[in-house]
């Protein structure tokens, strides 16, 4: 783990060293393996109208209530499965959000045999290699993004919920399908930026 302090980073990790741990080592790195991705879309999901930090803090527990987010798993969840994660206190406990998941589950496999995997789906998007952004202070980020739109509208159709294009645009950023480290950030060149 880096935490060398003298580092010059994006200014939304703060110094808590979770999230300096999340932004120095998995925030922007391009993502290819199908469970990951299906992580990211539930935790995304959960996150939103919460903050990031909050997430992280419960991704312990997301990923043991989750089946280490397997998609197979979670798609024959029923509901007494659906109850045990209502009760959970380590997840977060909005009942649409946990029905989105098993939905999102069910129709992510229907995407993996549609494409062969999930990765070769959504990476189309960005035809496959990582847009390079140059933001320069965190008020340059976008909440969205006319492809993270695209993007969102056909998830949408493939049945899938809490895929808002903000809620798309943070999955490509944690995903690596952009860029967004500032131009300032040591993680900025090591992902390509120049």
């Amino acid at each position: 783990m880096t935490t060398d302090t003298t580092l010059s980073r994006c200014a939304w990790p703060g110094n808590d060293p979770l999230y300096v741990q999340y932004h120095d080592e998995e925030w922007g790195v391009p993502v290819h393996d199908d469970r990951k991705l299906f992580e990211f879309l539930i935790l995304e999901g959960a996150q939103a109208g919460l903050s990031w930090i909050t997430i992280l803090r419960k991704r312990p527990a997301y990923q043991a209530a989750y089946a280490g987010f397997d998609p197979e798993i979670v798609a024959r969840y029923d509901e007494a499965k659906f109850a045990d994660l209502m009760a959970n206190p380590g997840i977060v406990r909005n009942r649409l959000k946990i029905q989105a998941s098993i939905s999102n589950a069910r129709a992510f496999l229907k995407v993996q045999e549609e494409f062969g995997s999930f990765d070769a789906y959504i990476w189309q998007f960005v035809d496959g290699k990582p847009l390079q952004s140059a933001r320069r202070t965190l008020a340059d980020l976008p909440a969205k993004t006319p492809i993270a739109e695209a993007l969102s509208k056909d998830l949408i159709q493939r049945g899938f919920k809490f895929v808002g294009p903000t809620i798309i645009y943070a999955h490509m950023q944690a995903t690596g399908m952009v860029n967004d480290h500032t131009i300032d950030c040591f993680r900025y060149r090591a992902l390509g930026g120049r």
